[in-house]
């Protein structure tokens, strides 16, 4: 089977649209002078300076499981001072103890249970500091079920079985899980209309996503007769119009406080 790899280039092909929800995160983190705050899951590292610009006094460190994303990222630092390191938000623990402001942004659907990883996150945050935690909710959407569909026929099922694949939880799951570690939670959900341009603009957004496990499982002779099918079914589900192609995509979101030892907020 090829090795599956993230291509950093292609996941930024929507990089405005696709940083949306990040900058929507944020907003709700209402951490003041935090010293400590660790993007896990950071990609290409363009949302992780983000969180430089918000605390320039903070040490900001990106966190992320492809050594192609955290070399893409390195190499496009513009002096930020930013750090980027390879880990797994499975294992990862902070070096220098509890961090004041840990962010995880469309990372966890990638891990299978990752409901029970919460526990650990929310260990590794320091008493009064933000988790905040954003996934993809779209995953009964066309384009998820229609990369399923075409997979499992063959000649492809053969290849494709077992592949990852991205899978969330709603808003009401995550207030549950997050309220029950003692947290304050905010949870809550949006779905942007995305308006995208060029030619099959929809394959072009999974395939640096979604469906790019799937694509990187298929040998060579296949891959081509199966893009030319999934773009032609991608197209009937989203149709071009005068102004674009629209992309509607859920996303599910969660920010919690942990509370103070000491028992309420300062």
């Amino acid at each position: 089977m090829p090795q599956d790899r993230w291509d950093p280039e292609r996941y930024l092909a929507y990089a405005g649209e696709r940083g949306r929800p990040f900058v929507e995160l944020l907003a709700r983190v209402a951490a003041d002078s935090p010293r400590t705050v660790v993007d896990l899951g950071c990609g290409p590292g363009n949302l992780t300076r983000l969180l430089a610009r918000r605390w320039p006094e903070a040490s900001v460190l990106g966190v992320d499981s492809s050594p192609e994303m955290v070399a893409a990222a390195r190499r496009d630092d513009p002096g930020s001072g930013v750090a980027f390191q390879v880990g797994d938000v499975r294992s990862w623990t902070p070096s220098g103890g509890p961090v004041d402001v840990l962010v995880s942004n469309a990372t966890l659907q990638w891990v299978p249970g990752h409901l029970e990883l919460l526990g650990g996150l929310v260990g590794h945050v320091a008493p009064d500091g933000w988790l905040a935690l954003q996934v993809p909710g779209n995953f009964d959407e066309p384009s998820h079920v229609i990369r399923r569909e075409l997979a499992a026929e063959e000649p492809y099922a053969a290849h494709t079985a077992g592949v990852a694949v991205p899978d969330a939880f709603g808003p009401e799951v995550y207030l549950e899980a997050l309220t029950g570690l003692g947290c304050e939670v905010d949870a809550w959900e949006t779905t942007y209309l995305h308006v995208l341009t060029g030619e099959d603009p929809v394959f072009t957004w999974v395939s640096g996503t979604g469906a790019r496990p799937t694509l990187s499982a298929l040998p060579e002779h296949l891959r081509p007769r199966f893009e030319a099918e999934l773009k032609r079914r991608l197209r009937e589900a989203y149709p071009a119009r005068p102004y674009g192609v629209v992309l509607p995509f859920r996303r599910v979101f969660a920010v919690a406080q942990m509370k103070p030892r000491h028992g309420g907020r300062p």
